[in-house]
């Protein structure tokens, strides 16, 4: 499960990609988020480790989409 920044950051770079044809860099993330470009970049690990995005911190402005959207966990959302 994802923590909030670490939603929001992949909402931004999904919303991102599909309107612009193009991944927000790094600066941008940190404008659109309000973080540090440290923060940034930590989330930015997570996500590629989670394997929601394809990145590398020695190349950090270039990333690629694997999934724009928080996976669902089993059972999470059940009625009870």
């Amino acid at each position: 499960m994802l923590s909030d920044i670490e939603r929001k950051v992949l909402r931004v770079i999904g919303n991102y990609s599909a309107g612009r044809r193009r991944t927000p860099t790094v600066d941008e993330l940190c404008i659109k988020t309000g973080r540090n470009r440290g923060g940034i970049m930590t989330v930015l690990e997570v996500l590629a480790r989670e394997e929601y995005i394809e990145w590398q911190r020695s190349n950090p402005d270039t990333m690629t989409v694997l999934e724009a959207w928080e996976r669902k966990e089993p059972g999470r959302w059940r009625a009870r």
